[in-house]
């Protein structure tokens, strides 16, 4: 990858970025509140997916 294009990439980035800090800073500040049995079957699900992940790749390798 060309540096011109690298440069390109970067600022499109920056410009992406500087363009969704006033609505992520809204939702961020009035969005909804995760109770405590709300993380916990999020992190339920997340275990399962690292698992399950874990397991393909053990059963690869053998």
């Amino acid at each position: 990858m060309g540096l011109f294009l690298k440069i390109t990439l970067a600022v499109v980035l920056v410009v992406l970025l500087w363009r969704m800090w006033p609505a992520t800073k809204h939702w961020m500040e009035n969005g909804p509140k995760g109770s405590r049995g709300d993380w916990m079957s999020f992190v339920l699900i997340i275990a399962a997916i690292v698992g399950f992940v874990a397991l393909m790749i053990v059963s690869v390798r053998n």
